[in-house]
């Protein structure tokens, strides 16, 4: 093995003059009370150092200074606490801690209350974590430009009839990523009960993308994770009453306080650059990877990917798995995850250019899936309607097909007399008579099954009185057919 702990003697980071001392720098020296001859540069502090100009020399030197221990380390518990302790306190409204009210506040406020815990503990524990960087005062970046930037500027004229084509491809992106997220957003499961305004959310995109490219600024596009997480913020929920009772889900509590707060305080953010310096990156990143995870719920392809390493037995009741095989399901996921892959690698290299066209592609590689799935497989694998409606209708239809098995089953069950039907008498059992018109009902009756099922005890029977009521009188129809079918009595008696 190959190390190089014998050299750990020479593991040191010091303080040296500079290489080239500007007139600059030797101001600096000279206004500090220092000469280039008084200053013992191995005897200096980092920030001395820094005041001074000074070179950071040594094995344990990086570009900004002397390395400092348990950095990396205590950057991955921000990280990782951030992450949990934002579930921890998503969930705490289901938690048996405290009155509703106040379970219901800490939810609501997870990662806001999670950012604060994290920089309070960040501070007194005192480790130097990267920390968000922000600029010091309300002015353009760079110093060699103003606020407003000229369309053409040192170009020439032909620039801008060339920027039309990657100008088609990026109002293409911009369309569908405004699109698919007001399509999510607006489905029927979140029960919405405000219209959606997908044209002006569009052309309130393109008023503000034409402002800030005027001005140099970010483009101004929808968030899909963001919108996602604020709807889900929103949700509404019945109270529980019973101990164990699950809250139902009965809608978004629409309003536009929320959106229109979240942009004045991001406005404000200009003014409060002293308290956002505090925030470490670590901790930044851990929300950005629980906003991600929390978005996953309910994402068909996710749930699919999660069935490559579970057993049959073990398989949520999924309604794509009730008609369509396992196999072909996993066969639809790699194919999504395919394409998944190829967008993410064409995006982080330098034809990240023809994304958008890429991402059209996926509507041709759609329809060649005709030829390897049927259409109702497609139908249940790749449907605009929700999973959890689906799964409802299924389970209804299912049910009612269950209560009309069983009510048949039931009307076999019962006995004729009870439902009113037929009874045939076949003429073969009519023995001594040779014309079969001449039938005594009565003798006929009272040897058959039925009547001696529904007849009283002669002992203790009473005798019927005519009844002046309306009522139907329960009876029992008789009609006697010959072998050719003609129809020889047609009789009814009552009970």
């Amino acid at each position: 093995m190959h190390n190089h702990l014998d050299n750990l003697t020479f593991y040191m980071c010091q303080c040296s003059p500079p290489t080239n001392a500007s007139a600059d720098i030797r101001q600096v020296w000279n206004a500090s009370g220092f000469t280039p001859e008084s200053i013992h540069w191995d005897q200096l502090s980092v920030q001395d150092c820094r005041r001074l100009h000074g070179d950071f020399v040594g094995l344990a030197c990086g570009r900004d200074g002397p390395f400092v221990p348990d950095v990396l380390f205590w950057c991955v518990i921000l990280f990782f606490t951030t992450f949990f302790l934002s579930s921890f306190l998503k969930q705490f409204k289901t938690k048996r801690y405290f009155p509703t009210k106040v379970r219901s506040t800490i939810s609501d406020f997870a990662v806001f209350l999670t950012i604060m815990i994290m920089v309070l503990v960040d501070y007194l524990v005192g480790i130097p974590s990267p920390k968000l960087s922000v600029p010091d005062r309300f002015e353009p970046t760079s110093n060699t430009r103003g606020w407003l930037i000229s369309p053409l500027g040192t170009n020439p004229w032909w620039t801008l009839l060339a920027a039309a084509i990657p100008a088609l491809l990026c109002t293409i992106l911009i369309f569908m990523d405004q699109q698919i997220t007001a399509v999510i957003i607006n489905r029927k499961e979140n029960k919405l009960k405000k219209s959606c305004g997908y044209h002006l959310d569009l052309l309130v995109v393109a008023v503000m993308l034409g402002l800030c490219s005027l001005m140099g600024l970010p483009w101004f596009v929808a968030a899909t994770v963001l919108s996602i997480s604020h709807v889900n913020s929103l949700k509404l929920e019945s109270g529980c009453a019973a101990p164990g009772e699950q809250p139902k889900f009965l809608g978004i509590r629409e309003q536009r306080v929320t959106g229109f707060m979240i942009f004045v305080l991001m406005g404000c953010s200009v003014f409060m650059t002293s308290a956002l310096k505090l925030i470490p990156m670590p901790v930044l990143y851990g929300v950005f990877l629980y906003m991600g995870v929390s978005s996953l719920k309910g994402i068909q392809l996710f749930d699919r990917i999660k069935l490559f390493g579970m057993p049959a037995k073990h398989q949520p009741d999924l309604i794509y798995l009730r008609y369509v095989p396992l196999w072909k399901v996993h066969i639809f996921t790699v194919i999504q995850l395919t394409c998944l892959i190829i967008l993410w690698a064409i995006k982080t290299t330098k034809a990240a250019v023809i994304f958008p066209m890429m991402v059209l592609a996926l509507v041709f590689i759609r329809k060649l899936l005709d030829f390897c799935f049927s259409k109702r497989e497609l139908s249940w694998l790749d449907d605009l309607i929700p999973e959890s409606k689906k799964k409802k209708e299924d389970d209804k239809k299912k049910r009612e097909k269950e209560e009309a098995q069983r009510m048949m089953e039931e009307v076999e069950d019962e006995r004729p007399f009870e439902r009113g039907n037929l009874i045939k008498i076949p003429i073969k059992n009519l023995k001594g008579r040779v014309d079969p018109s001449e039938v005594n009902i009565s003798d006929e009756m009272a040897k058959s099954g039925i009547w001696k099922s529904v007849s009283m005890n002669s002992d203790g029977s009473k005798a019927l009185k005519p009844s002046s009521s309306q009522e139907k009188v329960p009876s029992v129809h008789i009609n006697v057919e010959n072998e050719e079918g003609q129809k020889i009595v047609d009789a009814e008696t009552c009970l």
